[in-house]
């Protein structure tokens, strides 16, 4: 079988959304220091790299993070990949992608995966996002999974976080920052588990796609 890793490198420097704190990654015990072993420190946003959004990031009173289902992060996926002129993923434009009938989770590549090959790390404000439109279509077809290659699946200052609340109002689990530069079009299994931080909007993720021979 083929393994893709999807998820993003996790490091200070890193891309992380505007507001947001950055992510510290240093050594807290040292052995050069006489330490007996290396100990380091993380401190990040819940919402770095690839990162799962639960109900509880935009539902005052949603599910927080580690009451998300597994079995909708695991399981048969569609990779769907969109010209690089698209500016935004709309429902028009799911319509005639070619989803298969029976799709739960769907991953969406786009122009964006493109600049996590190419090592960026200055956040795109005009990064390729899903509409509102896109979203109820989404739901109306019982996708219980949808993933996206940039830190957001709405455009950046959407206007009152529908795109998110209509997703996560109808259960949809969130997936963010996944990088798919390297995955063809077509059909694999995904393996996306978030950290169990209870209580949390969100967790980082480490996500992968496995293809049979």
């Amino acid at each position: 079988m083929t393994l893709y890793d999807i998820s993003l490198p996790v490091y200070p420097g890193m891309v992380v959304w505007p507001g947001d704190p950055p992510v510290i990654l240093e050594r807290f015990q040292k052995i050069e220091d006489g330490a007996r072993c290396n100990v380091s420190r993380l401190e990040a946003g819940t919402h770095i790299g690839t990162h799962v959004d639960a109900p509880f990031h935009f539902l005052a009173n949603g599910p927080a993070v580690e009451q998300l289902s597994l079995e909708a992060l695991i399981g048969p996926a569609e990779v769907v990949a969109f010209p690089d002129h698209v500016d935004m993923v709309s429902a028009e434009l799911l319509e005639k992608a070619g989803i298969p009938p029976g799709t739960r989770r769907l991953l969406c590549k786009t122009r964006n995966s493109a600049r996590w090959a190419r090592g960026e790390r200055e956040f795109d404000e005009s990064f390729v996002a899903l509409t509102v439109d896109a979203a109820e279509w989404i739901v109306e077809r019982g996708i219980s999974l949808i993933g996206v290659d940039y830190l957001s699946v709405a455009r950046h200052l959407e206007p009152g976080g529908m795109t998110h609340k209509v997703l996560l109002g109808a259960g949809v689990v969130i997936v963010e920052g996944l990088d798919l530069s390297a995955v063809p079009s077509g059909s694999y299994t995904l393996v996306c588990l978030p950290l169990k931080l209870v209580g949390s909007d969100g967790a980082p993720a480490r996500a992968i796609l496995i293809q049979p021979e």
